[in-house]
């Protein structure tokens, strides 16, 4: 059985892009056993994505 963790990073409402960097994120996830399954970019009226939320996944530590 999986477990999943959801971390939304919001985004410049001017820009369009990342407040945080998703790439450090994501390192320091995979480091803690998590892995990257999706990344979602929802767009708004503007056409530009509010936030982008990153899917991780990993086994309970039941099933390990």
């Amino acid at each position: 059985m999986y477990e999943y963790k959801f971390i939304r990073i919001r985004t410049s409402i001017w820009s369009g892009l990342p407040k945080q960097d998703y790439r450090k994120v994501i390192q320091t996830e995979t480091k803690e056993g998590w892995r990257l399954i999706q990344i979602l970019t929802p767009t708004g009226i503007s056409m530009l994505p509010s936030f982008y939320e990153l899917i991780f996944e990993r086994l309970k530590a039941e099933f390990v």
